[in-house]
């Protein structure tokens, strides 16, 4: 349904790659391969399933077993392991157990009871779903194209003109024991049908082969794409456009400023990470005369529900006369006019054994003229809830042609949020990491200390972005550190911490990147040496540029950001011991340094009041990875303790207390010990990571 994306699903069934598989090899492939398409199902939507005669473990008998996406799992990306085994005689066997549509979901205490093999992943409530429908292979998606249809006033009779007999429709019904009973019940009485339309939920298809059943699915979304583009030539779009969307520029500068009020206002409870999405069919809604009356009916298939809330928060702005301060200062009346709409939603539709309320704040923030801003516990969560939205805007720009579109009726979208079982699944997931939730910024993120820094918080759940001035490191530190850690977890940014002009952008970046920004580590840095008569004004000047003017620059940013959330904050400093112990031919780098600790001292004493926290971290000798030991200071330094390369490491060691070697992870333990809650009532400290130096020990 997006205009952006090709018109057609292509078929991706490779015959030769098939034939070398097994059965659930096979389940594997199809489900990938339909998973691969957001237009067929997003991240996590949607399941497939395989009944497979297989050799049953206890009797050495063939046993009918079906093969189902379990809980959580995810298509696109799901493995052998990420699916449930179950005895299909012991789930035909439920259907005695079961005692009506008010207990059914007592019936997903049993799943575990038909477990084959042992398998420990847990069979999702969508299980009956498959069980019951009698062949062999089953495929449920969630496709905007069918979903349109799904969600339109008359869904029945769009369904019987799209498609004819070949596909049947049932009305809404909760996923669960009761709704695959229906399918069941509608497959033996329409023994020529392909597939079933959900009203206001998808697609079920099956097939007597893998092959048959996945190129169902296909040609029946295609088939739904085909008349919709029929329909909807010429037509208008939501109404028609109200106001025309901002230059892409500004729209970024826009969201640079709104996030981070924004993030603030809504992490009381628990910091939420943003994600920000301007594309051409986010612009079209927002844009369009219908918005409004929209946005307010809220989604229509549970699976986008879950993800975006019962309805978006529309942000009142005239792209004509973008007076972005006056949205800054309304927006706190905004919120909370939508947590107090959220708890009376609440209230209309609890029931005595409701779950209490969850976080009242909005998941989806709709602007026109700009975009969209989507929050969350995680950026994965924020970036996967805004295209859940996107789909849900595909819903209704293709209902709302054809016929009127239809969110889920508003008791019906309560029961599924606050479904017990779904609490069950919430209470079952572990625990956050200790910085889950936080966005930090590393300057000199692409060098030893830097990357080792990013790590250690990344490990901890934070999502970093790495500062850097060299492009080519810093192109590397990210591939490297997205691949460990995720993409959703790592951003770029190209910055020059001399100019002031780059640090705001590169700053204004990150907020647009995650929301906002909780910790700041300033690494950035370089040595020199030179006695004082050889010590050039270019070189004092440029180790104060960058040492001293670039600590300067970037904490002034992160404590504007700080402000502006009012949620507190994090400063480290990367200082050195030469900023407490003077050490010969380092004039200019020495000063410097010593600069930096003092204005960690000044910052400390403004951000306290606002739980604002400036700490420092003082490295020694950290030639390991470092990139400052790569150039001249290398030698510089040898020459100064008359020795070689070779030999200077091991004189750092043995001048040591210690007689210890310092390496950039000691530095990452020291700044993360100050990221972290674990120091959350130091600030204006120092911690030396240096082997022990009598000279540094800090008065």
């Amino acid at each position: 349904m997006s205009t952006s994306a090709p018109k057609r699903l292509a078929n991706l069934w490779d015959d030769a790659k098939a034939a070398a598989m097994s059965e659930p090899e096979r389940l594997v492939y199809r489900s990938n391969l339909l998973g691969s398409d957001k237009r067929v199902t997003n991240y996590g939507g949607g399941n497939t399933s395989s009944k497979i005669m297989q050799k049953d473990p206890l009797t050495g008998e063939t046993v009918e077993v079906l093969w189902v996406k379990g809980s959580g799992g995810d298509s696109a990306s799901i493995k052998l392991d990420g699916f449930s085994t179950l005895y299909m005689d012991k789930l035909r066997a439920l259907k005695g157990l079961y005692r009506g549509v008010e207990f059914e979901d007592e019936m997903v205490g049993y799943l575990p009871h038909a477990t084959f093999n042992l398998n420990p992943r847990a069979a999702s409530i969508d299980t009956p779903l498959h069980a019951y429908v009698n062949h062999p292979y089953v495929d449920h998606m969630h496709p905007d194209a069918i979903i349109a249809i799904a969600a339109s006033q008359n869904s029945r009779e769009l369904t019987r003109q799209i498609f004819g007999d070949t596909i049947g429709w049932l009305p809404w019904k909760k996923p669960g024991f009761e709704l695959g009973l229906w399918l069941g019940k509608f497959c033996e009485e329409n023994p020529e049908a392909k597939g079933v339309v959900l009203e206001s939920h998808g697609l079920f298809t099956w097939g007597d082969t893998p092959k048959e059943c996945y190129e169902t699915t296909i040609a029946i979304i295609n088939q739904a794409i085909a008349w919709f583009e029929t329909e909807t030539e010429g037509k208008t779009i939501f109404g028609g456009e109200a106001v025309a969307a901002l230059p892409a520029e500004q729209r970024r500068a826009i969201a640079a400023k709104l996030m981070p009020k924004i993030r603030g206002l809504i992490s009381e409870d628990s910091h939420k990470l943003g994600h920000f999405d301007d594309s051409a069919a986010v612009l079209e809604f927002v844009n369009s005369k219908d918005l409004r009356p929209l946005a307010a009916l809220g989604t229509s298939c549970p699976d986008h529900f879950l993800r975006t809330k019962i309805r978006p928060l529309v942000i009142e702005f005239d792209p004509t006369n973008p007076d972005v301060d006056a949205v800054v200062a309304k927006i706190p009346e905004d919120i909370a006019a939508y947590r107090v709409d959220y708890q009376a939603y609440y209230d209309r539709c609890k029931h005595d054994n409701s779950p209490a309320v969850r976080d009242p704040n909005a998941v989806v923030y709709l602007m026109p003229g700009v975009g969209m801003f989507t929050f969350a516990k995680d950026k994965a969560t924020a970036r996967i809830s805004g295209e859940f939205y996107v789909n849900a805007i595909n819903v209704m720009r293709g209902a709302s042609i054809v016929s009127t579109y239809v969110g889920l009726p508003e008791q019906e979208a309560f029961d599924i949020e606050y479904w017990l079982l779904e609490e069950a699944k919430l209470a079952r997931m572990p625990k956050p990491k200790a910085l889950a939730g936080k966005i930090a910024l590393v300057t000199g993120g692409a060098g030893g200390i830097g990357k080792a820094t990013a790590v250690r918080l990344l490990r901890e759940g934070a999502c970093v972005v790495l500062a850097d001035i060299d492009e080519t490191a810093l192109a590397s530190a990210t591939e490297e550190l997205s691949g460990v850690f995720g993409k959703d977890f790592v951003r770029p940014v190209i910055v020059n911490v001399t100019r002031e002009e780059a640090v705001i952008a590169g700053f204004a970046h990150a907020v647009v990147e995650f929301g906002g920004l909780d910790i700041l580590v300033s690494n950035a840095g370089l040595a020199s040496s030179a006695p004082i008569e050889e010590t050039t004004l270019e070189l004092w000047n440029k180790n104060m540029d960058i040492l001293s003017t670039g600590y300067f620059l970037v904490s002034r940013e992160a404590f504007r950001l700080f402000r502006a959330q009012k949620i507190g904050g994090n400063v480290v400093f990367v200082a050195s011991k030469n900023g407490l112990a003077a050490s010969p031919n380092a004039s200019a780098y020495c000063t410097a340094k010593a600069a930096e600790i003092h204005l960690a001292r000044c910052l400390a004493l403004e951000g306290a009041g606002e739980q604002i926290r400036v700490n420092v971290v003082n490295p020694d000798a950290v030639l390991r990875g470092s990139k400052i030991w790569a150039g001249e200071w290398l030698e510089q330094r040898a020459s100064t303790y008359k020795t070689d390369k070779d030999g200077l490491e091991e004189m750092y060691r043995e001048r040591s207390l210690l007689k210890r070697s310092v390496f950039p992870e000691d530095i990452a333990e020291a700044i993360y010990f100050f990221a972290s809650d674990a120091s959350a009532k130091s600030t204006g400290n120092i911690i030396n990571v240096d082997a022990g130096n009598a000279q540094s020990f800090t008065r």
